[in-house]
């Protein structure tokens, strides 16, 4: 399997740079630290690690669709791009708009849409889904500390 590494840079860096865009805009309308956040909240040095490191898996993922001679891969990328939107649109919603409920039932949005990219991609290249599972925990995680926010800042 030969790899290419500038169309692996490119589906890597396109998330990561949308991601890295999107945080800075949305740094400036709101900040982790002046909420109220239950105990498990972990500190907001973590989030930009968590999110660089989910973004390659997100890249790496695309790549490994992307360079299948599937006849479904183009559908599975095609999920994955309204799924990234989706991702990127959450930030606008909690940090910018504060809204703490709809974000969290955005959460769920987003998980069933990675549910759903999982699903295709797991019948293109098993690899590509499996890379997506510590994504998949985050955001079960991200949309119980979402909810908890929302009753502690309501």
């Amino acid at each position: 399997m030969k790899i290419d590494y500038k169309k692996l840079a490119i589906n890597i860096v396109v998330p990561l740079a949308l991601g890295a865009i999107v945080g800075f805009i949305t740094g400036a309308n709101g900040s982790y630290e002046s909420f109220v956040k239950p105990s498990f909240a972990p500190p907001a040095i973590l989030f930009p690690i968590v999110w660089s490191i989910l973004y390659i898996l997100l890249g790496v993922s695309s790549y490994l669709i992307g360079k299948s001679n599937d006849k479904n891969s183009e559908n599975a990328l095609s999920t994955y791009y309204t799924h990234l939107v989706i991702n990127l649109i959450w930030s606008f919603l909690f940090f910018t708009f504060k809204w703490y409920l709809f974000s969290f039932l955005w959460i769920i949005l987003m998980l069933v849409s990675l549910v759903v990219m999982m699903k295709k991609y797991y019948v293109i290249d098993k690899t590509s889904a499996h890379i997506q599972i510590p994504y998949l925990l985050w955001l079960i995680f991200a949309g119980i500390l979402n909810f908890s926010i929302f009753l502690l800042n309501t």
